[in-house]
């Protein structure tokens, strides 16, 4: 059975869905409801976004069951490859999967990524370092990137 549980976040409310099979779909928005309670399925997830937004996990360790074509399930397995702190461009992305050419596609599955910061999207970026599309919106996208990877303040002596 489909389990939901709202969670709040630094950006807006997150929601995790998923069941014994594996989470499904994590995703945010400005509304929502925070859950009282959270589903066993779903406890562990819970767990390791609060520790992700407090900077005390650089990794998840969940099962995951998104559902998608098998091309988008390929995209979204590579992007589980960029560690954390570090970006990727879509060309650069499109030449780990083979294929140049795909770029758009692959832009495109990176947009339908259904698992929020668990499968990192927001690591990858434009070939000139632009921030560029995020279903999350770019200051979502920003916001993740520094807490990822945040400028430290150099010593003027």
């Amino acid at each position: 059975m489909t389990q939901i549980a709202f969670l709040k976040s630094p950006l807006g409310i997150a929601k995790i869905v998923g069941d014994a099979n594996g989470i499904s779909e994590i995703s945010v928005s400005d509304e929502g409801e925070v859950s009282v309670s959270i589903p066993k399925e779903l406890k562990q997830a819970v767990i390791q976004m609060q520790e992700y937004f407090e900077g005390k996990r650089t990794h998840f360790n969940l099962k995951l069951n998104p559902k998608g074509t098998e091309f988008q399930q390929r995209v979204w397995q590579e992007l589980l490859n960029i560690p954390f702190g570090k970006t990727l461009s879509y060309l650069e992305l499109s030449k780990k999967l083979g294929d140049v050419r795909a770029i758009r596609a692959v832009a495109a599955a990176n947009g339908k990524n259904p698992l929020w910061i668990v499968v990192p999207c927001h690591r990858v970026i434009g070939t000139d370092g632009s921030l560029t599309g995020y279903a999350g919106g770019l200051g979502r996208k920003k916001w993740l990137l520094e807490h990822e990877n945040p400028t430290r303040q150099q010593s003027l002596f």
